[in-house]
């Protein structure tokens, strides 16, 4: 398994009040696979996937990513884990307003170890005509495209997605999806993705539906679909 979870929990203590965020979480996916967490705000799917991601910390359990026991890591050893082995993507897009397409990109290719060609990406998210221009001057679409593209070219392992459509229209969040899932079978990328929108669970190979804090169940599609044929 190339994310294994077991018993994972994560509480957050304010004052006299403990939340309990994730409670004894437990999940696999398999190289290569899409995978959707499921559920409405407040589930825990932020939380498990910063933890996943190394942004955060269990308070027990095990997280295993491609065989290396991410909550056994130091801070440094962390910060090379979310370096060099995950991209991410978010809800909002994070790019360098005063650095154009190509160069939001080539500063993560700089750090990476083996990062992929910059225009060959441009080109896998359709954004190589626009590569010289700036964020201000590209549509929410496109900047999506962009930051998935800056997530890409360092040649992860693991693909985050924390809502990545959640800012986009229907028709422009498809394209996005549609274009995860071309980046999935050109570049072999495992990729988890959280969301509340129950549609896009069925272009993934497994869905977890999360609420509060549990897996209370698992979906292994037999067949996928193409998120071009996704409705919601």
């Amino acid at each position: 398994m190339f994310i294994e979870i077991s018993n994972l929990k994560k509480s957050y203590t304010s004052g006299a009040v403990i939340t309990k965020v994730l409670q004894g979480i437990g999940m696999k996916l398999e190289k290569g696979e899409i995978g959707v967490i499921l559920g409405p705000s407040g589930s825990g799917k932020s939380t498990l996937m910063n933890i996943i991601g190394g942004i955060d910390h269990g308070d027990s359990g095990n997280v295993t990513v491609d065989g290396v026991k991410i909550n056994n890591l130091d801070d440094d050893r962390l910060t090379d884990y979310r370096r060099g082995e995950i991209g991410f993507v978010f809800q909002f897009y994070n790019l360098v307003p005063n650095l154009t397409v190509a160069e939001n990109i080539e500063v993560v290719a700089n750090i990476s170890k083996l990062p992929l060609n910059i225009d060959e990406v441009l080109t896998a998210v359709e954004m190589q005509d626009k590569k010289h221009r700036f964020p201000r001057e590209l549509s929410g679409g496109e900047q999506q495209r962009v930051s998935i593209a800056r997530a890409i070219v360092k040649n992860p392992k693991l693909l985050l997605c924390d809502e990545p459509t959640g800012a986009l229209d229907y028709q422009t969040s498809r394209s996005i999806l549609h274009l995860l899932q071309q980046v999935n079978k050109k570049y072999g990328t495992t990729i988890l993705m959280i969301t509340h929108n129950a549609a896009i669970a069925a272009m993934a190979n497994r869905v977890f539906k999360l609420r509060s804090g549990k897996i209370v169940d698992e979906v292994v599609n037999q067949t996928v679909v193409s998120a071009e044929r996704i409705e919601w």
